[in-house]
């Protein structure tokens, strides 16, 4: 009898420990709302600084809200961040170094576009479907999709897509969570 009370307490206890991990990594938490839903990734600031910042702020600043997904290859990625929907722009913000890793790029990674000089990410990034890890050391990782991949699996295909999806709204969860907090203490 002893031992079946042990078992509540022992998960108690373990559900407290991941609760208040998920609460401290709030603030590398960006949420993309897709129009078929809510897509998660936690951000990699440990192995990409520069690019998560860079994704930070131009999430803060409203710059992903409405951009389309203009490259998207079945089996390998969806490309976005491009203002124009075209792939040939970015933001006006000058282009990052390369922030190379040895994290694999599987399913659901979020890795930076770029040109061909390595140097040259900017705002697009791509989300894998599947295994991408010929992309390996060559592009940089900066996100992991932990939760909504099939959101990110009805996006509609093509380059471009006749009727491309769109990123509706780009937020970082701490800010949604500020504002829910803020709602609460109105009512």
């Amino acid at each position: 009898m002893k031992k079946l009370l042990q078992i509540p307490l022992i998960f108690a206890f373990v559900l407290g420990l991941t609760m208040t991990a998920k609460a401290q990594n709030m603030s590398e938490i960006l949420y993309i709302d897709l129009e078929h839903g809510r897509v998660a990734i936690e951000m990699k600031p440990d192995i990409a600084p520069k690019h998560v910042e860079r994704i930070k702020t131009l999430a803060e600043q409203g710059f992903y809200d409405g951009i389309v997904f203009h490259r998207v290859i079945d089996g390998f990625m969806a490309q976005t961040g491009d203002p124009t929907g075209t792939g040939t722009s970015g933001s006006d913000m000058p282009d990052l170094e390369a922030e190379f890793s040895n994290t694999n790029f599987g399913r659901g990674t979020i890795g930076m576009a770029r040109t061909s000089d390595p140097n040259s990410a900017n705002s697009q990034f791509f989300i894998c479907f599947d295994d991408c890890s010929f992309l390996n050391g060559q592009y940089t990782i900066w996100g992991q999709v932990i939760e909504g991949m099939e959101h990110v699996d009805a996006i509609k295909r093509g380059e471009p897509p006749r009727n491309p999806d769109k990123m509706v709204k780009v937020s970082l969860a701490s800010a949604d969570e500020k504002i829910s907090e803020e709602n609460e203490s109105e009512d």
